[in-house]
Order: structure tokens, then sequence, then C-alpha cells
């Protein structure tokens, strides 16, 4: 029987009966006979060497692939095993998955490895690729599986086997003397994962994740497709660690968390000043662009949050408060859509007052697990930018093409012009019936298009209440970070019974919209900090300026010129101390100031001043109404 074969570009390739990967590859040529990593067959994904008995839409998948990643760390995962039981007979073997950026395995082993382990086993796992052994699949009866490994000592690996239901077939691959359980695929042999690989640590991990199990030691790795991919990740970890947030914010001074508000953030002057700075930015920006801000409260009965479907979709991740002895159940505000349900419902609303665009810089709570805990990234307490537009349904096309012009104007001027755009659709937990559900995700799908923009699907990931877009902003060091939300929902004005008038004098549902550009002001701020490495645009900088003396005989002429540039709007530290001026750059630097004023008699004298960039280290001196001009210039907010 003849099998055909489409390829990804429509090309057909017939053979008069079954055949491999291996062999299709090498017909299509030698180049990509060498470069094959493994098969694609209707969108399933085997082995190269996997035998194709009918016909079948098939893709060789190369390390040019979007496939090749978690192939690559799934087999170094493999190598690591086989290097770890050359060094240190009698290790256990048990699971060791590919995950992001990297895997893991872990094993059982009475002695604990050391990081002087890990370079020897990385060593050996490096001539295991040269070694270029083959990868083998093999096919065996479950129990003789479980007896197999029992008898190598491999008690984890049979426990693993013998969960598996009797009589089921399953797989082994072996490589060199290393054979082990796993579903597959795998490289054709060792030689292919090449050398794009690090070691990166050890843990503890507990046998299948509960507590009352043994502990075992789990070994960390990263792995890429080659040499260049390993050193630029590196380099990015390398980065992300002089970013940190948690750090700068202690140098910069700008706030602190301790364990008695866990998940809340103690801001201190200089942060609490950068808060505002762009509190106020987005405030500006909204003013100009149609919307009313409103506050609305904290502590809200249990009642509303049920009717809106918040309280059984979710409830866990809400803060509750009993009151009047119990008899009545409050929720801390965990997000701001139905207390603005309230604010619209008050007073009869006309198509002629549609939209309405309500923002608050609403405080919300939420009860985020102590372990998912990250500095002001992942809190409990934050506020957000939030605003709902009410409006007809034929509104919204054109309110969502609104929101991404104002959403790209406002990250523009933060600094991220990179940015990609997802359509999050319906989860398994919602409310709302599939007829209704295809409407609206019909319906923003259309109103991205018609916003210009080009948009990947998320499938599962909207909200409870709707579909959503999501905008993750790609950041100076490659990391993305998911901050703005558009999300279109039919269904909470049905749920809290909102209405407005409509031409014909009928009753009807208006659609709302729920935005977001920064998303939680503390997570935006962490990614600010991060993405500038604490060198903020002047503009948002909380001190924009440190004026400071090389001697005594300036500091009259210092508080005049800090005087001077307040007046500008500038903010401003003096440092009069009586000490070196290295020791004063250095310290300002740290501190991640824009600009110094050096100042000194000669200066004085000349109503001058050194002008020193701190991130930079360029001086000069210039007469003191320059820099005056210059600097209230440069600090202005964007328009």
């Amino acid at each position: 029987m003849s099998v055909s074969l489409t390829l990804p570009d429509g090309s057909l390739r017939s053979y008069p009966g079954p055949v491999s990967g291996t062999t299709l590859a090498a017909d299509i040529g030698p180049g990509l006979a060498k470069a094959a990593l493994a098969l694609r067959v209707d969108g399933i994904l085997v082995d190269l060497a996997h035998v194709i008995e009918q016909d079948a839409q098939v893709e060789i998948v190369t390390r040019k692939s979007e496939d090749a990643l978690d192939l690559l760390r799934h087999d170094c995962a493999h190598v690591m095993a086989e290097a770890v039981q050359e060094l240190f007979p009698g290790t256990q073997v048990t699971i060791g998955p590919s995950i992001e950026n990297g895997f893991y395995y872990d094993f059982a082993r009475g002695e604990p490895f050391t990081p002087d382990d890990l370079a020897v086993i990385e060593q050996r796992m490096h001539a295991i690729v040269d070694r270029d052994e083959a990868i083998r699949r093999e096919v065996w009866d479950r129990d003789a599986a479980a007896d197999f490994f029992l008898s190598k000592g491999e008690i984890y690996k049979a426990e693993i086997i013998r969960d598996i239901p009797a009589g089921e077939k399953i797989s082994l691959y072996a490589q060199g003397d290393f054979i082990d359980l796993c579903r597959g695929p795998h490289l054709p042999s060792t030689g292919k994962l090449g050398h794009g690989f690090k070691l990166m640590k050890v843990a503890g991990a507990y046998w299948r994740g509960d507590h009352r199990n043994a502990m075992l030691q789990r070994i960390y790795g990263t792995a890429w497709r080659d040499e260049k991919e390993l050193k630029d990740y590196l380099h990015r970890l390398e980065e992300a660690e002089r970013r940190d947030h948690r750090k700068l914010g202690r140098e910069m001074d700008l706030f602190h968390l301790q364990e008695e508000a866990a998940g809340s953030v103690f801001w201190h002057p200089k942060g609490w000043t950068l808060y505002r700075v762009l509190e106020n930015y987005i405030r500006r920006k909204i003013d100009v662009d149609g919307y009313e801000e409103v506050r609305t409260p904290q502590l809200v009965d249990s009642s509303l949050y049920v009717a809106s479907g918040h309280w059984e979709m979710y409830g866990d991740n809400m803060l509750k408060v009993p009151v009047d002895d119990g008899k009545r159940m409050f929720g801390v505000k965990p997000m701001n859509c139905p207390g603005h349900v309230q604010i619209f419902k008050q007073g009869l609303v006309s198509y002629r007052d549609l939209p309405i665009r309500m923002a608050e810089f609403g405080c919300c709570h939420r009860n985020e697990p102590s372990g998912a805990l990250h500095g002001i990234m992942r809190v409990r307490q934050f506020v957000q930018d939030d605003a709902h537009i009410f409006c007809t349904p034929d509104q919204v096309v054109e309110e969502t093409k609104k929101f991404c012009r104002l959403l790209e104007s406002v990250y523009s001027d933060l600094g991220f012009t990179d940015f990609k755009v997802i359509l999050a659709t319906r989860p398994e937990k919602r409310i709302g019936t599939d007829a209704e559900w295809d409407k609206n995700e019909g319906d923003l799908a259309a109103a991205i298009k018609a916003a210009g923009m080009d948009f990947e699907i998320s499938v599962g990931d909207g909200a409870f209440y709707g579909p959503k877009i999501e905008f993750h902003l790609r950041d100076a060091i490659g990391r993305t970070w998911q901050c703005g939300t558009h999300q279109l929902d039919s269904l909470l004005p049905q749920r809290l019974d909102a209405t407005y008038i409509a031409p014909d004098g009928s009753k009807q549902r208006p659609v709302m919209l729920h935005r977001a550009i920064l998303g939680s002001l503390e997570r935006f701020i962490g990614i600010l900090i991060e993405h500038y490495a604490g060198h903020l645009p002047l503009w948002l900088s909380p001190t924009q300026v440190v004026v400071a003396t090389i001697t005594s005989d300036a500091d009259d002429y210092a508080d005049a010129v800090a005087g001077l540039l307040k007046a500008r709007g500038l903010r401003v530290e003096t440092d009069l101390r009586n000490e070196k001026i290295n020791l004063k750059v250095r310290e300002h630097s740290l501190a991640k100031a824009p600009y110094m004023l050096v100042l000194g008699k000669r200066e004085a004298e000349n109503r001058q001043v050194a002008l020193r960039r701190l991130h930079g280290g360029e001086q000069t001196v210039i007469a003191l109404d320059e820099a005056l001009d210059r600097l209230a210039t440069e600090a202005l907010p964007p328009a």
C-alpha cells in the first residue's frame, strides 16, 4: 500500500510502502538529513526513526523549529542522568522533565551533590555528547520493565511503572549503557544535542511532591540550541540579578517589605515620589482621553460579589471580613468592576450618554499564597490604573481602537516600544453560555483587527466573565511582562442589572470593557526599575538633581542654586557634607540620581556649575542659567 506525505510547503512525497522519517529527510536532501532531529506527523511529535504507515501531513523538526527547545532539554535531562550514573554508581534516577529555560532530574543518593560534583557531571555530559551514542526506542511489557528496573535497584522507576495499567506496553529509551522509562520522543543520538547546556544548582525535592515521601536531590540545568544562545541566556541571568528591583529598591531607598505586612509595600519618600509621578502621568493621559475618575469602597457586603459571580468564581482569592458579630460577611475589594457598575446604575443612562469611561486608581487586595509573593512584583495589596468603559455593542470596535492608541502612547512614553498582543479565550471555569462567549470572542477579535494589530490566541486564559486582550511588553533584556488588558464583558452588566435607555425607549444592557494599561502600579514600578536598571528617565526620577559642594566656600551658592532648581519644578537634594567629591559621586551614583551639579569656589564666583551626568560620567562646566534651562526642559513629563 502506497504512502503519500504532504510537507509544510504543500508538496507531496509518495512511497510504495511505509517510510521512516530518517528516509524522508534523506530523500529531501543531505542538508535536511543532517539537521533533522524529530518528526511531526499529523500534528504529533515522534522520533525521527518513526515509521509512517499511511497518508499524513509531515514536518521534519530541526533546531530552528518551535519544538526543538523542549526536545533538546528533555534529552539533556537524560544525558545528565546517564552522566550521574556513570560517575556515581548506585544513584537512582526518578523523574526528569524539560521546564521553562531548561530541565531537571530528581536523584536518590545517600551523599549530597556538591558544586564540584556539578562541574564533573557537566564535563561528563559533554563527553557523552561527543561519544554520539545512538538513542533507540524499545517497547516493553509493563511487568517485564518493572522487574528489569528492580533488578538494577531502581525502586522509584519500578514504582512509576507499576502505576501504569496492567497489560499496557511502555517505551524505554536506551543510549550507550543507560536505559530509562520515557514516552519520548528523543533525538536520534546524543551528538545531536550539542554543547549549549549548563548545570545550574541542586535543590531538595520530595518524591512525587509529597512531604511524607523521601527527600530526593534535584539537579537543575539550562539548555539551548547552541552555545551562543546559552551565553546570551547566562548574560540575561546576570543582568536580571544586577537589575533586581528588590536590590535596587534598597540602594535607591524607594521602599521596603517586612514579614509583619507580607505582600504589602512600605513606600519611602523617594519611592512614593516615583509612585505619584507615574500615577499623575496616567491621570493626565486619561483625562485627555475622556475618562472620569471615581472612588469605590474597600469593604463590600458579600451579596454584591455573589451577584457578580466573584464570590463563587474568585472567592478563594478574596480576603473576607465578618462583621456584626459574624452575621454578615464582607469582602475586601479584589477588583473595581462591581463597584463601578453600582455608580453606573445611579439614575437613568441614555444611549446618548454612552460611552461612559469610568476610571479609578483603586486599592485592591488578593489572597496570594506566601510562596508566590515576590518583591513588589507580586503582592497582596496593590493599586491598578483601572477603568471600565460602558458602551453599546456598536461602540466596542471604536472604543477598543481608542484604547489601543492610548496604550501604545503610554508604553512609548515609558520606554517600551516592543509588545505583543494576545487574545485570551474562554476558561473552563466561567459564567455565561457558549453562544454568548462565541459572540464576545468574535467581537473582540474583530476589534483587535480593526485596531490594526496582529495577535496570537491563548486558549482558556480569559477571565471568567469574558475574553480579554493581553498586552505583553518586552524589557531591555528581552523578558516579557503581561501588563495591559482589555476585556469584553456582556455578562456582568446582566448579572448586576445595568441598563441604558435605547433610542426606541427600551432598556438595553451595555457592554462593559474592563481595561488597564499598567495593571498593578506596584508591579509596573518594579518592571520600570529593572528595565532601566534603576537609571530612570529624568522626569520619573525621585531625585532629579543633586547639588554637591567641593568645599564649604560654595555652601551658600549651593543653597541658592537648589532654590532656583526647585522654582523650576525640579526635585533636588543638596549634599554639603565635608566629604571628598569622589565619595559623593559614588554614593549618589549608587542611588541612581541622574544629575549632579558640582560646585566649588570658582563656580560660585563665576555663577557657573559643573554639570555631571552620573550614569556615564560626562561633566561640563556651563553657566547656571543654561543648566537651569537644560534640566527644566529635560525634566518635563511627556505631553
